[in-house]
């Protein structure tokens, strides 16, 4: 049993590992029993705010007891195979703020996974991985200026088109998106105004309460996304997001909302229904694994005014294939800013559901209908996705 040397005096005590002046890395606290000995070696407790650059080390396993925070000038590195541990609490996430660097590197055979501590995990246990930056967002007027994380309350935004925020590759997180209260929830993976100088690639979401990959704003490209049973949406975005998203595989589970909702703007902030500019990400190579065209889902909403263009889909198990929402979003169409090209319908009831008010033909939004292939998920997921 771990004892806390301020409660235990008399039968703990803590041993303290300094940083070494040439990785100028962050003292890490080892939790120890009443004989005086390590209960595990190999789990060390992180969290607060970090003065120094942390690296966590490949054949460690750590505990995550509170909110840890990334500042301005401050790396996280994390390396192949390290396991993070999450208290049960909303307020138990990491969070790199703007300045602020990550640099999870994992491999196919050894990747990194952040995950609940509890015996019986189960979605919604803990926070997730919020990484704020610097790129531009539409629900704020002004060059630098920035609006607020809906957890934590952490400043994002500016303008910064290629800004970097550090590296996320071969990074798996499970059981995240615990809730705040009903307008505060994490995500898996939280990118907020996160620039295209961040490199993030093969990153899975697994069984979470929220969506599994939400981007507000920002202009990072991500490739090889796996999100498997999340709650709500799987892949959301929304505050004028302009990346690129490639090789997108998304299964959904027994409770689940959409595969994709995407927003022009941010309707959860005020009246910002006219921005400086809308979302127009493009999403190449996807796959939507539903359950089935009688569960009355949508595979991929679209709505608040964004435009979006999808190359190579695939699919499966929905109600609704498509689902157009709101006049500017027509708009978008209309002015051939929406298009889906190269795609495959298996058990959709509906292919194109148009609730915009435009008139419009499917064919004027989707074209090469029986061509898409998807995502070829068994082509890259071996090693470091959970099933």
């Amino acid at each position: 049993m771990k004892a806390n040397i301020l409660l235990l005096k008399i039968f703990a005590f803590t041993i303290l590992l300094v940083g070494c002046a040439n990785d100028d890395t962050a003292d890490i606290t080892i939790n120890v029993n009443g004989d005086g000995q390590p209960v595990d070696p190999s789990e060390q407790v992180i969290g607060g705010t970090l003065t120094e650059d942390l690296t966590l080390e490949t054949g460690n396993e750590y505990s995550l007891n509170s909110a840890l925070i990334v500042p301005e000038g401050i790396t996280l590195t994390v390396e192949p195979g390290v396991v993070v541990k999450a208290a049960t609490g909303s307020d138990v996430y990491i969070a790199v703020l703007q300045g602020g660097m990550i640099n999870a590197e994992g491999t196919s055979s050894n990747p990194i996974v952040f995950t609940s501590a509890t015996a019986t995990p189960n979605p919604g246990d803990w926070g997730g991985l919020i990484v704020l930056g610097r790129a531009p967002i539409n629900s704020v007027v002004g060059g630098d200026a920035t609006s607020t994380s809906e957890i934590g309350g952490l400043p994002y935004g500016g303008s910064i088109v290629d800004d970097n925020s550090g590296i996320i590759r071969y990074v798996r997180i499970e059981y995240s998106g615990g809730a705040a209260d009903a307008a505060s929830e994490n995500n898996g993976f939280s990118f907020y105004a996160v620039g295209n100088g961040t490199t993030i690639q093969y990153i899975q979401a697994f069984e979470g309460a929220d969506d599994g990959v939400e981007f507000f704003g920002g202009t990072v490209d991500a490739s090889f996304i796996s999100v498997v049973g999340a709650q709500d949406d799987s892949v959301d975005w929304t505050e004028g997001y302009t990346g690129s998203l490639t090789n997108v595989y998304i299964e959904h589970r027994q409770s689940h909302d959409k595969g994709i909702e995407g927003d022009g703007f941010n309707t959860d902030i005020g009246n910002n229904s006219d921005p400086v500019f809308w979302s127009a990400p493009t999403i190449t190579n996807l796959t939507i694994n539903g359950l089935g065209s009688s569960n009355q889902n949508e595979a991929i909403r679209l709505r608040a005014g964004t435009r979006a263009t999808f190359n190579n889909v695939l699919l499966e198990g929905f109600a609704e294939g498509f689902d157009l929402d709101d006049t500017e979003t027509g708009i978008g169409v209309l002015n051939g800013e929406t298009s889906v090209t190269d795609i495959t319908f298996n058990d959709i009831t509906l292919t194109l559901k148009n609730d915009t008010g435009a008139t419009f033909n499917e064919a004027d939004v989707i074209s090469g209908i029986g061509n898409g292939t998807g995502a070829d998920y068994n082509s890259w997921n071996s090693g470091w996705t959970r099933n």
